[in-house]
């Protein structure tokens, strides 16, 4: 089983970008975390690095199921979205899969609600 899924789109890394968080937004996500990879390499360790974001995306409802049903499933959120520059104008979109990242947990409700998370964030890569 993959941890992720995604989509590879012909278009520029800030276009890409934005198109993400819009798409995240119409499935009821908000980002409550940014980083720019690229900026923290070259502030932090000087070393040159692509364009790479990563989205910490959270649907608040959502999460607030998922920590009714297992109050430690904190320490796996929010769920990370991924944009990055993948040369020749082309931007690829990861997404991190719910279900995957959550078979650790041996809770049966835990994984419905995960199930739900994956299928609106395979929305969020679909309309992309």
């Amino acid at each position: 089983m993959s941890y992720y899924f995604s989509k590879t789109l012909p278009i520029a890394f800030d276009d890409a970008v934005q198109r993400t968080v819009d798409a995240l937004k119409a499935e009821g996500f908000g980002i409550i975390t940014e980083i720019d990879v690229k900026q923290t390499f070259k502030q932090k360790i000087n070393v040159d690095f692509r364009n790479y974001r990563i989205l910490g995306a959270c649907n608040p409802a959502l999460a607030h199921e998922a920590l009714q049903i297992e109050d430690k499933v904190g320490t796996m959120l929010p769920c990370n979205v991924v944009v990055q520059d993948v040369g020749q104008n082309r931007t690829e979109v990861a997404a991190i899969d719910p279900v995957a990242s959550m078979q650790a947990i041996d809770n049966v409700d835990l994984k419905r609600a995960a199930e739900k998370v994956r299928g609106k964030l395979k929305q969020v890569i679909d309309r992309l």
